[in-house]
Formats: C-alpha cells, structure tokens, sequence
C-alpha cells in the first residue's frame, strides 16, 4: 500500500544511499511506499552539477541537503492556512466594510461591534494587513486602505525656531494637569484645513475643533481663514448652542499660532454677554503641532474626503456635516471600539446637557 506523505530528512537519505547502489527510482518509490513521480519530484528538488574528478565532466547528482533546504524554504514560503479560506461571510464582511466605509482593519472590528456581528472565525488585526499585502482579497488592496498601505515615518528632531511675533494669549504651558491628562471633558484643540498655496484659486476653508478627551469633531466650513471670520464661526456656535451650554462644553481651546487665531480676546468673550467670557484660549509652541495632536490626527481623517487641492467653495454644508459624521461614529480602539459621538454623548449625559 502507498503512504501518502511527505519525505523526511532520513527518507532523503535513504534515497541517496540507495542512488549509491544503483537502485532505479521505481524501486526506491516501491521501497519507500510512495508513487513513483513522488520520487522523481524529489530527484529534481534535490539536483545539482558535480564535476567527476577522472574524465572532468559534469553529471547530475541528488544531495539530500539541497533537497532538505529548498523544502523547508517552500514551507516557510507557503505560510500557514488561511484562517478565513472557508468563512466567506467574514471575507466579504472586511472587504466591504473597508471599502464602503474607508476604514482602517482596526474599524472593521468597532463596526462588526456596533451592529452586532458574530462569525466562526476570529482574526486579529495583523493577519488582516497580512492577507490584504498578499493579495488575497477580490477587490481590495493596500491602496484602498486609509494610508495606502504606507507607514507612518518616525518622528524626526527638529530645531525649535524662534516665534515670528508673540502669541495672542496664554502659552500651552500654563493649561491645568486635568487638561493635558484629558481627565475632563470641554477642553478643544482648533485649526484650519485649506486647500494650500498654488492649488486653487479661493481662501475658504475648514475650521475644525476636536475635543480632547471623547476625540468629537466639529468642522465649520468658513470664506477665509481672517481673526474676525474665526470669531464669527465661534459666535455663530455660542449663538446656536447658547451661553450655557457652550461655557459647559467649551471650557478652553488650544489653537496653534496662525493669525487666524490672533483675536484671542474676542474668542474669549461671549457675544451673548461681553461682560463674561465663554471660555479659555490657550496656544501652542510654535512649530509645535504635536502638542494639539489629537486635531492633528482628525484632519488627516478630513483629508481622505476632502484631499489637498480641494476647492472647499464648491463642498456644500451637507458634505461637510457627512464628513463630521463619519469622523465621530469612526470606531476607536482607544475606546474600545466605541465611537466618539457615543463618548461625546455619555458626557452631555452626565452634565445634563440635552442636544
């Protein structure tokens, strides 16, 4: 009766010392119990030239070494079996989920969360980035991942410059620990997104704040990116939440040093009632970006709907408010998957804050 398995290191010996003998390979396959072709494919895994020392020619031999090397490489090569080769349902789920959603592998899983799905096999993360570079899925590849499959460069030292003028308020520097350790909630992080130098022709932009602690995200499309422009997007804010509730939910905003941010006692102030203030503005070190990292982080999100080069006159309000949208219901693996319009709405909650 034939075996059907693969050859062992002392089948690969045997196989050479039997060659020494003179054994023909059907015999060598009857002697070992395998078909005949199985050994043939060995020989031919295993041949090399070597120089026959009396007549100095060349003839094919069997090396068991060479044999044992190239199969251990193939082996390694082949890698283990696919976890998700027979859970099409899985499969399927990933790659539209990625590719509906423009999500990363990681907010696959947030998502499967959110709407309940259960399936039979579990993958972790990096089996998921495995199986994309390897090409394994119908119709999605690295590029249709949210950083193309690039990775992020490490951070490089730069000389700190000197300010080109003072900042407009109080320094980073001089925030309470429970801000900087987002312990409590109402403390923001700003800027402005804009189409760049040289790629259209308009000055209106995004201007964008991120609350530091659930990570929520509100984008305001504005004309230009002007002091008094800013100031009227924060007006219009305090306007449509009212004085209360916006001193609830916006303690303090941390700002980079752009002019568009130079009005900081006009942002300070109320519209409502200039005789309060509305909340607390503080700036970063200039060059500093990194210090209002988690606004940093959701603007490259905004860039992968709204890439560099967008005219932002021609993105309606509905587009920007998509946008919002898919940015905090974006599963967080910081939160457990959880969205940040679901931790922003937990600490509305606890304020008795209703929207």
């Amino acid at each position: 009766m034939r075996r059907f398995k693969h050859l062992t290191w002392t089948d690969r010996l045997r196989i050479e010392k039997w060659l020494n003998e003179g054994m023909k390979p059907k015999d060598i396959a009857s002697k070992l119990r395998v078909h005949i072709s199985t050994v043939y494919n060995e020989l031919h895994r295993g041949e090399y030239q070597r120089l026959v020392g009396d007549t100095w020619e060349l003839v094919s031999a069997y090396s068991p070494d060479i044999a044992e090397q190239k199969y251990q490489a193939h082996l390694r090569d082949k890698g283990p079996a696919l976890k998700i080769g027979k859970d099409y349902e899985l499969a399927n789920y990933i790659e539209t989920t990625i590719l509906n959603k423009e999500c990363s592998p990681a907010a696959v899983f947030g998502y499967a969360q959110q709407e309940g799905k259960q399936f039979k096999t579990s993958v972790s993360v990096q089996t998921i980035y495995h199986y994309i570079k390897k090409g394994l899925f119908l119709n999605l590849t690295q590029e249709e991942l949210p950083r193309h499959g690039k990775h992020k460069q490490a951070y490089k030292k730069v000389c700190k410059k000197e300010a080109a003028r003072a900042p407009a308020g109080e320094s980073i520097e001089q925030r309470p620990p429970e801000v900087k350790e987002r312990q409590e909630f109402g403390h923001w992080e700003g800027d402005t997104v804009y189409s760049g130098k040289g790629k259209v022709k308009t000055t209106c932009a995004l201007f964008t704040m991120t609350e530091r602690k659930t990570r929520n995200e509100i984008i305001i499309g504005v004309p230009n990116r002007k002091a008094e422009t800013i100031v009227k997007a924060v007006d219009a804010l305090e306007r449509k939440l009212g004085a209360r509730k916006f001193r609830l939910i916006f303690k303090s905003i941390t700002f980079d040093n752009g002019t568009e941010f130079a009005a900081a006692d006009m942002l300070e102030r109320s519209c409502i009632n200039k005789t309060i203030p509305r909340t607390k503005i503080y700036f970063c070190h200039p060059y500093s970006s990194w210090e209002r990292g988690s606004n940093e982080h959701v603007n490259g999100m905004i860039r992968r709907k709204h890439p560099k080069g967008t005219d932002f006159s021609k993105v309606s309000k509905e587009q920007l408010a998509e946008t919002e949208k898919w940015i905090n219901e974006y599963p967080r693996k910081i939160f457990g998957y959880k969205s940040s319009a679901i931790m922003f709405q937990q600490c509305l909650n606890e304020l008795g804050i209703a929207m």
